[in-house]
């Protein structure tokens, strides 16, 4: 019986979402708007907000939307972008901390890491890093039912010319016995 009352309700909210009457685009143009000249190339701010605390989606990221005026860019130069934990057992948590240097001509500043996977965490520093220092971002992987072959990829967001770096980690997952 319930099964029967959510399929029709279903159907109903389907059917009355596709019969929703559908404006045409030219009946929402305003007569009394102005037109808007583009803002010059000066009015514009080097780095752009997006998102904020009244946002729902994201928390604030800061955005590069151009480059910076002196041209000078920070680089994330790493030791090595990639690392193999070997065989591990399934369920077990290993951790690798990746070494960079900003070898840049301006501060570092990451503004995001993500996982490619919740099963794998980045913690990476918050403050900028001045050129020619070096910093460490820590990545955890749980390998909690993840057997088998896992590569997992960290996309760290930063003020750099790429814009992204991206770090992996590889293992193979010996599956719990049954």
């Amino acid at each position: 019986m319930l099964r029967k009352f959510v399929c029709l309700s279903t159907f109903a909210f389907l059917a009355l979402t596709v019969s929703c009457k559908k404006e045409d685009a030219s009946s929402k143009i305003d007569a009394n708007a102005i037109e808007v000249p583009p803002a010059s190339p000066d009015a514009i701010q080097p780095d752009v907000m997006v998102g904020g605390p009244n946002a729902t989606e994201e928390p604030p990221v800061v955005k590069a939307s151009m480059p910076p005026a002196d041209g000078k860019y920070p680089v994330m130069s790493f030791g090595k972008s990639e690392h193999d934990f070997g065989t591990i057992a399934e369920g077990d948590t290993v951790d690798y901390t990746f070494d960079f240097k900003n070898s840049g001509e301006s501060d570092l500043i990451i503004t995001d890491a993500k996982g490619s996977c919740g099963c794998t965490v980045p913690e990476f520093p918050k403050d900028p890093i001045k050129p020619g220092k070096s910093g460490k971002i820590k990545v955890s992987f749980n390998s909690a039912g993840k057997p088998g072959m896992q590569s997992k990829t960290v996309t760290i967001t930063t003020n750099t010319a790429k814009g992204k770096e991206v770090l992996t980690i590889k293992s193979s997952v010996t599956p719990k016995a049954k």
